[in-house]
């Protein structure tokens, strides 16, 4: 049975082909580690953080960008909130396929549990609508019933994008994921492929024919 993360059905919207080279054919190809460093180092110390351990000498190592971005992180509201689970992941069925992924972290307090996203770039241009957003609603709803929100934590800007989950969100997203599930397990890779502008940016624009 196929199972799907978000990045996998965004791959797939992205480029059929990029899917194919990097999860049927799983060729790793290398990308430049700085694209990724302040990200990873922000999301392990909150991970850290959250869970109570000693992150003393991990803050001492922080350029000052990355301790203003830490520094925003550890100030935000819902990151205050009574924690759950960090680095936490999940999964459940839809019609025919399995979808899942890792939240950041899970949060709740009086009222509703929270869906932590930390973003160091860019939050979605659609975040209501995002593969991300969907799986990781669909997949917590089924441990703590519908009284949930999404929240995208834009470190970038300081601000915070929350989306609510309601009954006819569920079905729309289950509607949805399942659409795109089905077009990847049925999709035949075509015989002759465009190339666009930002292909140049793709890592596996050097294999693609």
């Amino acid at each position: 049975m196929n199972s799907f993360s978000p990045n996998m059905l965004k791959t797939f919207e992205a480029c059929p082909v990029k899917y194919y080279f990097k999860y049927v054919q799983k060729i790793s190809m290398p990308q430049k580690s700085s694209f990724f460093e302040k990200g990873k180092k922000i999301h392990a110390l909150a991970n850290y953080y959250l869970r109570g351990d000693n992150i003393n000498k991990l803050e001492t190592v922080l350029n000052e960008e990355e301790q203003n971005v830490w520094q925003s992180l550890k100030n935000n509201e819902f990151f205050k909130k009574t924690y759950i689970a960090s680095e936490y992941n999940l999964s459940c069925k839809i019609g025919n396929y399995w979808i899942g992924g890792r939240l950041d972290a899970l949060m709740k307090d009086e009222n509703n549990y929270y869906i932590l996203d930390y973003k160091t770039g860019s939050i979605p241009k659609n975040p209501e609508y995002d593969y991300q957003t969907m799986v990781y609603l669909l997949c917590a709803a089924k441990m703590y019933g519908n009284k949930l929100k999404f929240v995208y934590i834009d470190l970038k800007n300081n601000q915070n994008c929350t989306i609510d989950f309601t009954p006819e969100k569920e079905k729309e997203y289950e509607k949805i994921l399942i659409e795109i599930c089905d077009k990847i397990t049925n999709a035949q890779l075509p015989e002759e492929i465009e190339h666009y502008k930002i292909c140049e940016f793709c890592e596996y624009n050097k294999i693609c024919l």
